[in-house]
């Protein structure tokens, strides 16, 4: 028998949110590992805020509403404000009850301006590794560095020559030349660089983004977004490194550490920096062309048996780049400036590492 198309009109729900959602959905384990970073990082989130005066957005809200967008591809923040109003699942996830009122998009632009200068996406990140290493999903020795291109938040019409351009010798080409990104400045976005990875591309706006993984799992251990230039991949992987070792304790020979990367690392001052640190260079070489001449491996570590191992857990980075890249905003990130750009890029890879680790970590009960 056909069903009455009855109206709308119970004023009242008596199914509680954290009921509405299924005790198998995806966003309860992640829900999880993020209230236990955000447990980490409350004395750190404490001092982004004054001890008197009105009261803010709570942070851990603002954070798991961001996550959400990132997560679920919601295009814009008021985009997400509208979700908020009546996605109950995303609701449950952020924190708020059915009746609580959504924030306005200008007042929660506002409150992230805040955790953009507390570097809280950086702090983030660490939390969420740290369930990791308790859980023994990371390889402490062996390493991947890669880096990828993403367009800024700008037209290539708005750039101008500048007035005060870098004199020959100053620039950041080969040998201190004057190229074209040196030389002209967006009026929209100052920070992003004119900039083409491959001969036959177009130059446009961008960044770069840099990811430093482990290889057992293939998450994400240190992240940073840079200016672009032809440079830049090799000088952040060396950062990012030194930024793993400096979390390590003190290793003996018989306990090297080893970095897979692809032939844009194949330059003689980055191989030898790796040594220097103790890191046997997994990089793969030229094969054919004018460029054979640019490989810098000794005999000894072409024939580093774990080196094909290397190379083949390399490929597991090109997925993390091809998630946050397909539609997850940093394609084109629409933020604008360095600082805003590296802060979302590390946020965009921490949700990464929570939905990896959503499949690593066996669900309990």
């Amino acid at each position: 028998m056909r069903g009455p198309d009855e109206k709308q009109s119970a004023m009242f729900s008596y199914v509680m949110l954290e009921r509405r959602v299924p005790q198998d959905h995806p966003l309860r384990a992640i829900r999880g590992m993020v209230d236990r970073a955000l447990e980490r990082m409350d004395g750190e989130l404490e001092k982004l805020y004054a001890g008197r005066g009105r009261r803010s957005v709570a942070p851990e809200r603002l954070l798991r509403a961001l996550l959400v967008m990132v997560l679920y591809s919601i295009r814009s923040e008021r985009q997400l404000m509208e979700q908020l109003e009546y996605n109950l699942l995303y609701r449950w996830f952020v924190g708020l009850e059915m009746d609580d009122e959504v924030w306005d998009v200008t007042v929660f632009t506002k409150n992230r301006e805040r955790l953009i200068a507390g570097e809280v996406s950086q702090r983030m990140l660490a939390a969420v590794l740290e369930q990791a290493r308790e859980k023994q999903l990371l390889s402490e020795e062996h390493f991947t560095v890669d880096g990828t291109l993403m367009q800024a938040w700008a037209a290539s019409r708005s750039f101008t020559e500048k007035s005060d351009p870098p004199q020959p010798g100053e620039g950041s080409g080969h040998g201190g030349q004057v190229l074209l990104r040196d030389r002209v400045e967006s009026k929209s976005d100052p920070d992003a660089r004119l900039y083409k990875k491959a001969t036959a591309d177009k130059a446009m706006p961008s960044y770069q983004g840099h990811a430093l993984m482990e290889n057992r799992n293939g998450l994400v251990v240190a992240a940073a977004a840079s200016q672009s230039a032809t440079v830049a991949e090799r000088t952040v992987a060396l950062e990012l490194l030194d930024q793993v070792l400096e979390e390590k304790e003190p290793r003996g020979p018989e306990r090297k550490l080893t970095l897979g990367a692809d032939t844009q690392y194949q330059e003689g001052k980055f191989i030898q920096e790796l040594r220097e640190r103790g890191v046997a260079p997994h990089v793969s070489e030229y094969t054919q062309g004018i460029n054979r001449v640019k490989n810098a491996l000794s005999e000894q570590e072409r024939e580093d048996v774990r080196g094909p191992v290397s190379q083949r857990k390399r490929k597991l980075i090109e997925r993390i780049f091809g998630w946050s890249k397909l539609d997850r905003g940093l394609r084109q990130v629409k933020l604008r400036g360095l600082k805003r750009v590296d802060w979302f890029y590390r946020l965009v890879l921490t949700a990464y590492n929570l939905m990896r680790m959503r499949k690593l970590i066996p669900v309990s009960g």
